[in-house]
């Protein structure tokens, strides 16, 4: 058994994996359905149980996300809108705020948060949507930015056997700890080659989950009228 950690260091805060879903999914919503941000308590629990873009898929109740939330006001990580006469309260992520993070920041933050450890290509892939960078060495700048930031909220491993690309986590959850069999070294853990078709796979799925979500909002919408 290989194993790795890495621990935070200074005095990042330390959430558990729902608050990290949870204000991921804040963020990545902001920038992928504005005109549904900030977002209602049933649209958070579709985004946290999408899916697609998640690793790993939960399937969080409404009270569980609900306690979530408000863990997450107490921290100042998200703030909670009653806007007078609105039935729903709404919540947005502080994270911008909070660690005075732009928007490319922001977005290889959230890629992390929602899908676990990643090299800089798959970051680039993934962050399209949410901020689109030009090159791969664009990515590894902003990484680099979040690894030195004090406290750091991205760690760099180290390059793993059989493998070309050094992986990058989010410390927002503490430590990283990583552990394989040996033999999930070697030929057969070599990334796969990053192809059109699967880009385009995992582009539709992220579609359809959105979809999704976005009847579900429609849904409690048009029932507060009945």
């Amino acid at each position: 058994m290989t194993e790795e950690i890495i621990a935070g260091v200074g005095s990042a805060p330390v959430l558990d994996p729902f608050e990290i879903r949870v204000l991921a999914v804040l963020a990545e919503k902001e920038a992928l359905t504005p005109d549904n941000y900030p977002m209602s308590l049933n649209a958070i629990v579709n985004g946290c149980n999408q899916l697609s873009s998640r690793d790993p898929v939960m399937q969080l109740s409404e009270e569980t996300v609900q306690d979530t939330l408000q863990r997450l006001i107490e921290r100042r990580l998200v703030s909670g809108i009653s806007a007078a006469g609105a039935r729903v309260t709404k919540y947005e992520h502080r994270m911008r705020i909070k660690w005075t993070l732009e928007q490319d920041k922001v977005a290889v933050l959230t890629v992390l948060m929602l899908r676990g450890l990643q090299t800089a290509g798959e970051i680039r892939t993934r962050t399209g949507r949410l901020h689109e960078f030009k090159t791969v060495a664009d990515v590894e700048a902003t990484l680099q930015f979040l690894v030195d930031k004090y406290p750091p909220l991205v760690a760099r491993l180290e390059r793993a056997p059989g493998t070309k690309e050094p992986r990058y986590g989010q410390l927002l959850g503490g430590e990283i700890s990583t552990a394989r069999d040996d033999s999930a070294f070697g030929a057969a853990a070599a990334p796969a080659p990053t192809s059109r078709i699967g880009q385009l796979e995992e582009e539709v799925a992220a579609l359809r989950g959105e979809l999704n979500e976005l009847k579900a909002q429609f849904e409690a919408f048009r029932q507060q009228f009945q």
